[in-house]
């Protein structure tokens, strides 16, 4: 039998956990989509189900402090250049808008009450990222963080009216939408 690796584990718990939420997922499709037993999953995650939320979240956050974050906030590269790899990163994780967000599926019942400080952190250094953009672009700091709250709202709205109509033009909308805001 082949190992699974954690990459692996996490993006086949994160998968479940972005399509149903946090009570919406059953042990059965997490240990389903992780190809492994549920004993398995219980042996790498003994705190069950929370902790591989807490677990899915800490990936999510460091996926967003490399591809984003770090991204943006790099004064060695032009600010298009790093628009356009930020937003190429985005486009990747959102498998270019057929995905629904983690953060949004956490955001219900239970997933929100457990995790709320989680994903509002992560949320925080989505926006940070994007005024610091801004901030490059020649934004002034009120103006660059209300360009950054919007670009993520854009996302999350495009992302629930891609799925809705199952449809990427949304979401590839809002991303060209990002991008003609913080041209220079």
């Amino acid at each position: 039998m082949a190992k699974v690796s954690d990459i692996e584990i996490l993006n086949g718990l994160m998968s479940v956990f972005r399509s149903k939420g946090y009570d919406g997922a059953s042990l059965n499709e997490l240990a389903e989509a992780t190809g492994l037993k549920k004993a398995s999953l219980y042996h790498r995650f003994p705190g069950g189900k929370k902790e591989m939320t807490a677990a899915v979240l800490d990936f999510m956050e460091s996926w967003i402090n490399d591809k984003v974050y770090k991204v943006l906030s790099d004064n060695q590269v032009a600010p298009v250049q790093r628009l356009q790899d930020a937003l190429k990163n985005i486009n990747a994780v959102y498998n270019e808008g057929r995905e629904v967000c983690l953060y949004r599926s956490l955001s219900m019942d239970t997933g929100m009450a457990l995790f709320g400080e989680k994903i509002e952190k992560g949320i925080n250094q989505w926006l940070e990222s994007f005024s610091i953009l801004g901030k490059a672009v020649g934004q002034d700091t009120e103006t660059a963080m209300q360009m950054a709250k919007q670009s993520f709202i854009e996302v999350q709205g495009s992302l629930v009216l891609s799925k809705a109509m199952d449809s990427t033009e949304p979401f590839q909308n809002a991303i060209k939408q990002i991008e003609n805001r913080y041209k220079t």
